[in-house]
């Protein structure tokens, strides 16, 4: 049964299609086509939990809609805090 997670960095979010048994590598390289990097240049995080290359999304209880945050390996080997920017809705009044 096929799915949708979506992936968020700073202020952009991405939308792929994935299989429930697909791994986290294999999300990653889905990626690769959209943000130019590497597999081994980004980090999953489901909450505050890295999520492991070689697992499942089904046995790492990821489900359909869920939010994945993206982080980038930096220059010094290691990974970028995770930062979502929420979107600002500003209201004139």
């Amino acid at each position: 049964m096929s799915m949708y997670v979506r992936v968020k960095r700073l202020k952009t979010t991405y939308f792929l299609h994935v299989e429930p048994t697909d791994t986290v590598l294999e999300v990653k390289q889905k990626l690769q086509e959209l943000v130019d990097q590497p597999p081994e240049s980004q980090q999953l995080h489901k909450g505050q939990t890295v999520l492991d290359d070689a697992k499942k999304l089904i046995d790492l209880k990821v489900e359909n809609d869920d939010v994945l945050a993206l982080c980038y390996l930096q220059p010094d080997g290691s990974f970028e805090p995770i930062n979502i920017s929420a979107f600002e809705n500003e209201k004139a009044e």
